[in-house]
């Protein structure tokens, strides 16, 4: 099997559920079990990428000898079968956080640049040392650097290095024009703090509903969201059997070409939530 990477650039924030929670957030974001790095489940892109096709769709079903019955499958209880777009989850990059120079940085860390590299078939650049990269210490650019430290929330780094090498690696993913400030704004971070950012600095916002009689928020309609913030670079690696599908890429592309690159992911779409710059390499 071939594959290929799909990045998903935030433009909104994004808001993909896990369900209720017991505990201070009502409405979480799915993340990793291990890591507590937000993510987005393979099934939830297929997904959306599968509704580009809607207009192919006959009756509730897909067409024989369709796009969409190629590339995604068919669960007909008469003649089901496999597409030949095989769709993985997609993980974080970079994540954008505040910084006291420069409004605020790209962090990423040594785990999520190496899975990456695996995940591309490619090597993180060997000029890079991240041993001596610890819970206080970083990688950073020269612009969001305050002498030689770096203040993130409320954390101050010192810098140990710079992130050029890095950002002249990732800086062609993606080209959203708030991408290409990139390079001055990256920071990278040990594998820990880069989990603790992840999982501390979402958005969480206060729903509600008023009611419209009373003026005041109707009972039961007061919840607590969390939201991914805008700017933060995902991405997913895809897998194509081409014995299904031999020109799989290039259909993905077009489609996407088709609406302006830009896809909703996740829930609240009519309240602005979830739409992503998404490009195929």
């Amino acid at each position: 099997m071939n594959k290929m990477i799909m990045t998903l650039f935030a433009r909104t924030p994004v808001h993909v559920g896990a369900g209720n929670s017991v505990g201070a957030v009502d409405s979480p974001i799915q993340r990793e079990r291990h890591t507590r790095i937000p993510i987005i489940p393979g099934s939830s892109l297929k997904g959306v990428l599968a509704d580009l096709w809607n207009g192919e769709l006959e009756n509730k079903t897909r067409v024989s000898g369709s796009d969409i019955r190629a590339l995604f499958g068919s669960d007909e209880s008469k003649n089901a079968e496999a597409g030949a777009l095989l769709v993985g989850e997609a993980r974080v990059l970079a994540f954008p956080v505040r910084s006291a120079k420069g409004s605020f940085a790209w962090i990423t860390s040594p785990l999520a640049l190496q899975r990456y590299a695996r995940d591309c078939g490619e090597k993180v650049p060997e000029d890079i040392d991240f041993s001596k990269l610890d819970e206080n210490s970083c990688l950073a650019a020269k612009a969001v650097k305050l002498d030689e430290f770096v203040v993130l929330e409320e954390y101050r780094f010192a810098s140990i290095g710079e992130s050029v090498i890095i950002a002249d690696w990732l800086k062609d993913l993606v080209s959203d024009p708030v991408w290409k400030e990139m390079p001055d704004r990256l920071v990278v971070l040990s594998n820990e703090m880069f989990s603790y950012f992840c999982e501390q600095s979402c958005e969480v916002v206060s729903r509600i509903r008023i009611d419209d009689v009373k003026g005041t928020v109707a009972k039961g309609a007061l919840f607590n969201q969390e939201q991914v913030p805008s700017e933060t670079l995902f991405y997913s690696v895809c897998f194509i059997d081409e014995r299904r599908c031999a020109d799989t890429v290039s259909k993905v592309k077009d489609k996407l070409s088709s609406v302006g690159g830009i896809l909703q992911v996740g829930g609240d779409a009519s309240t602005g939530l979830g739409y992503c710059s998404v490009e195929v390499k």
